[in-house]
């Protein structure tokens, strides 16, 4: 246990030099949250105005826009993270060393947190100076759609990342695709009942859909959808296993066809 830590550590801290030794790094992972972030509220200023209904919660939108880069970040931390190794044609190096695979994807993950909790917390302390609205409100329910929705990116980031392995870095792009392309399934912005049916059967087996949704509810109504956070972690539990499922897999095929020292820019 304590060799497993100490791998998963060292992996941490090499990312954690990258991150703090480069000024422009750090912007980059505070901009988009803070200007996406202020973009919306003026939204939401304005659309309380002339709306009823986002009268009824200050903050509506401000919040799905917070929780929206909770999975987003976790997601593509996780996944440039690993790009980083590829980039600088480390991965093999990494992986010839006692480090074992699933230790790696655990190093990800604490990555993963760091640059997601340095990207999102000067966005949230903006949300309270512009526009009087504190994310922290929540309380601890908070942390459970924290908790959720960043579950939820790591399985895509492990499912891109294996993509990646196999198909090499022109298969980056689905880092992006992929998470984007989930957004209108997830009901960020509105409640997944207003979806097509075809669609609400899709948006039914993915966790961050009922994380957005217990959302509103507690916003809303001030109460607490225990019963939408048991079904998101459930199926949090059904995607992590996939997605390393998936990551395993392409990472065997590419050890059997001797590709690990070959994937770089």
């Amino acid at each position: 246990m304590t060799g497993t830590l100490r791998r998963v550590g060292a992996v941490t801290l090499r990312h954690w030099y990258l991150i703090s030794g480069s000024p422009p790094r750090i912007i980059d992972l505070c901009y988009w949250p803070m200007l996406q972030m202020v973009l919306w509220g003026f939204i939401q200023k304005f659309l309380m105005a002339e709306s009823g209904f986002f009268a009824q919660a200050a903050g509506l939108l401000i919040a799905a826009v917070l929780l929206w880069d909770f999975l987003f970040r976790g997601q593509i931390s996780f996944s440039l993270s690993f790009f980083e190794e590829i980039y600088s044609r480390n991965l093999g190096h990494l992986l010839a060393t006692p480090l074992r695979v699933w230790e790696y994807v655990l190093a990800l993950m604490a990555v993963s947190l760091i640059r997601t909790a340095i990207g999102i917390f000067p966005a949230t302390i903006l949300a309270i100076f512009f526009f009087g609205f504190s994310i922290y409100s929540l309380g601890l329910v908070l942390a459970a759609f924290f908790v959720s929705l960043i579950l939820f990116g790591w399985s895509i980031g492990l499912l891109v990342s294996g993509l990646v392995l196999r198909y090499g870095l022109g298969a980056e792009g689905f880092a992006w695709a992929l998470i984007f392309g989930l957004v209108p399934f997830c009901g960020v912005y509105y409640p997944t009942t207003i979806l097509p049916e075809w669609m609400q059967v899709l948006s039914a087996g993915l966790p961050a859909a009922y994380i957005f949704d217990g959302m509103r509810a507690a916003l809303l109504t001030g109460g607490i959808r225990l019963d939408l956070l048991a079904i998101a972690g459930a199926l949090n539990i059904a995607w992590i296993g996939l997605g390393m499922a998936a990551f395993l897999a392409f990472f065997r095929t590419a050890r059997e066809r001797g590709t690990l020292l070959q994937l770089g820019e």
